[in-house]
């Protein structure tokens, strides 16, 4: 790979999406790289991703991006994506994981945050992923736009719409040609929401992860499965 920068996505390309056409949208998302970076991940207040208590704080750890308080965490950058772009992010998430009768949806426990944080992080790999998420919210509203009316959003179509543009771009290898830069837009926002999801309780519960609980009783295994293990 190169040693060269990405191009800057600019704040008067994304704000209120006006300035930027299909065009535009698409070439921002081309230019992004997907290569994800490890960042501190806490929700705010209020989400299921913040229902655990704060433990002690570490006084070894400086608390910043670059050496974080694991054992306390915060987060030390401002979130980056407006509250339209989180709204139309919202409706995403809640496509890729709707609420059923085992559970809440996406947004409902907070994914579209978790993401906001993610993209708002001060990493190569982060900002990569915030140029591909913002432009791909642009690509969203601009094909609903061209495929059911002009002025209509991506957010406000019905299930059955969404998915129909979701469905050409939910697998890379079968996306059409011109769609290959949306497809590893809904990809990088699928796993980031899948990520937010199933790491809450709402999400563990769904999965019906039992995970390091204390047991009131361990039993042994029994000795005919030792004698098999040929630990007996």
């Amino acid at each position: 790979m190169s040693g060269k920068k990405l191009p800057i996505l600019r704040q008067e390309d994304v704000d209120g999406f006006l300035p930027m056409d299909r065009r535009q949208a698409l070439k921002v998302m081309a230019i992004a790289a997907a290569a994800p970076t490890v960042a501190s991940c806490t929700p705010e207040a209020g989400s299921d991703l913040a229902e655990l208590p704060a433990p002690a704080s570490n006084p070894k750890a400086a608390g910043t991006a670059w050496d974080p308080d694991l054992v306390s965490p915060t987060v030390p950058w401002e979130r980056s994506l407006t509250a339209d772009e989180l709204e139309s992010l919202a409706a995403l998430c809640d496509v890729i994981i709707p609420a059923d009768d085992r559970s809440s949806s996406a947004s409902q426990v907070g994914a579209h945050d978790f993401i906001d944080e993610w993209v708002s992080a001060p990493y190569d790999g982060n900002a990569n992923d915030q140029v591909l998420v913002r432009g791909g919210l642009v690509w969203l509203d601009r094909e609903a736009a061209q495929r059911f009316g002009d002025g209509v959003r991506f957010r406000g179509l019905s299930p059955e719409q969404q998915h129909a543009i979701c469905d050409d771009i939910c697998y890379a290898p079968n996306a059409p040609d011109g769609y290959e830069a949306a497809a590893r837009f809904f990809d990088r926002v699928r796993d980031l929401t899948s990520t937010a999801f199933w790491t809450t309780q709402v999400g563990m519960d769904d999965l019906e992860y039992v995970g390091n609980v204390p047991l009131a009783q361990w039993d042994p295994p029994p000795p005919e499965v030792l004698r098999h293990l040929g630990l007996a």
